[in-house]
């Protein structure tokens, strides 16, 4: 439960000091300065978190992962897979309503204009790759493979978050609450895995028997 609270309330803090204009969008804004200088690898970072991107690398773990499973004989197997869709779904739903009622300005590296709160780009890549990771490292796997999956997932957010920051897209703030965003809905995800853990592990197979 502390993974589904903890940056649910920071994402409630972030969202009070934007619309508060708070003391944290001062640090927010020499933070950008600091760190905004656009080039071609930023942009190119900042692609990772495009839903042309993200989306299909979620598509296909969503696909193996419903096979595996199934083929496994495990009873819901289909309820993983499932959650993983539902939070990437969620991601516009949730993020278009925040970024009109925050109505945030964007940096002075883009064209002037409101709505850059969160980062929807951000939020893509955390679920995303994040939900997909979950779902693979249901299956099977070397503990070195399982190392790896978590490590390439977060060099995928890290780079599309600093690409992001990076080419001024959005301010730092921006991002951080995205993180926390797409943490709930990960939440979420690993919450409804675990219960079908719990469900398959205790219900009998019509393929295999009894477990």
């Amino acid at each position: 439960m502390l993974l589904l609270v903890v940056p649910l309330l920071l994402f409630l803090l972030i969202t009070w000091q934007v619309l508060a204009d708070g003391p944290l969008l001062d640090l927010d804004a020499r933070l950008s300065d600091a760190l905004v200088r656009p080039d071609r690898a930023s942009e190119l970072l900042s692609d990772l978190g495009d839903v042309e991107v993200a989306v299909p690398v979620l598509a296909l773990a969503l696909a193996v992962t419903a096979w595996r499973l199934r083929a496994r004989g495990m009873d819901r197997w289909w309820l993983p897979p499932a959650a993983g869709a539902a939070a990437m779904l969620l991601v516009p739903v949730l993020v278009a309503p925040l970024k009109a009622w925050t109505d945030r300005p964007g940096t002075p590296a883009v064209p002037p204009a409101t709505g850059y709160f969160p980062s929807g780009h951000t939020a893509t890549a955390v679920v995303a790759y994040g939900a997909a990771t979950l779902l693979l490292l249901r299956l099977p796997g070397s503990p070195a493979v399982r190392r790896g999956l978590v490590a390439l997932c977060a060099l995928l957010i890290l780079g599309a978050s600093y690409g992001l920051v990076r080419r001024g897209y959005h301010w730092p703030l921006d991002v951080a609450a995205s993180w926390c965003l797409g943490a709930v809905l990960l939440a979420g995800v690993a919450l409804v895995s675990r219960s079908s853990r719990r469900t398959s592990a205790g219900t009998p197979s019509r393929r295999s028997g009894p477990s």
